[in-house]
């Protein structure tokens, strides 16, 4: 892959990352060098909008028609599917999306690759997720995607905690029927080889942890998906206890080439 990205011109193709905040992101820099990997002549730029101000953003984004496809970050995901005039199986399926790519009459095709995100980054950092128990932190966009994944993927059960009992609800709905034990749980992750944070909880210094590591099982995994601080105080505090750990970085270099594949009509 180049390692530097090259000057942007006046036939660049632009897609943007929304977000709320933004400045945590790694997918510019990597995105766009996929692009140059790929001989595309376009570039990902970072664009932080409020949720209040998101619609008003999109129809506007309309007019520019050398945009052509948007990725999208916390608090967004399930906001921006009431933009989408097509979507994958999975981004319907979930109600949610973080990939989305002009059709050729212009509207939006969207698409949801979280779970596969992370699938990838368990995996290459030496965890199993086959026949495992489970909790997943979080219900949002991301951790929706990732429940899904999880249990297509064949974990033995998974418990949903999530502070909106609501959201919680719905996703454990979502999944029962699909192969696994799926049920409402709490944040105390004692009994599970797999433990996964799909919260914002350890982005900010103070944040209270997801979990109670001191409960970890012996030998679990534990995986976040926060990408800055790459180590959070829960993958630190994990480590510290002999556990494996994927982290939100290794999310996003497990699904880079989907995203670029992805916004390029690949």
């Amino acid at each position: 892959m180049p390692e530097t990205i090259p000057a942007p011109d006046g036939e660049t193709r632009v897609f943007l990352i929304l977000g709320d905040p933004i400045a945590q992101v790694k997918a510019p820099r990597g995105i766009s060098l996929a692009f140059a990997e790929r001989g595309v002549n376009g570039v990902l730029l970072p664009a932080q909008v409020t949720a209040g101000a998101l619609d008003t953003l999109v129809a506007g984004l309309r007019y520019l028609r050398n945009l052509d496809g948007l990725v999208v970050t916390v608090p967004h995901k399930f906001a921006m599917l009431r933009h989408c005039a097509t979507l994958t199986e999975r981004a319907r399926l979930l109600g949610s999306v973080n990939l989305l790519r002009r059709n050729p009459d212009r509207g939006w095709h969207g698409d949801m690759s979280d779970g596969a995100g992370m699938l990838g980054a368990i995996e290459a950092a030496g965890g199993v997720v086959r026949g495992a128990r489970a909790l997943l932190v979080g219900a949002g966009g991301a951790g929706s995607a990732i429940g899904l994944a999880l249990v297509d993927a064949g974990v033995a059960a998974l418990a949903i905690h999530d502070e909106d009992a609501s959201r919680r609800d719905r996703l454990v709905a979502l999944l029962q029927g699909r192969g696994a034990e799926v049920a409402a749980g709490s944040a105390d992750p004692t009994g599970c080889a797999l433990v996964v944070n799909a919260t914002p909880a350890g982005m900010r210094p103070g944040d209270p942890l997801p979990v109670d590591p001191a409960l970890l099982e012996e030998g679990a995994f534990v995986a976040d998906v926060i990408t800055m601080p790459e180590v959070t105080p829960l993958l630190a505090a994990a480590r510290a206890r002999g556990c494996g750990t994927a982290t939100g970085v290794g999310m996003f270099q497990a699904q880079q080439v989907v995203i670029a594949d992805f916004l390029l009509g690949l």
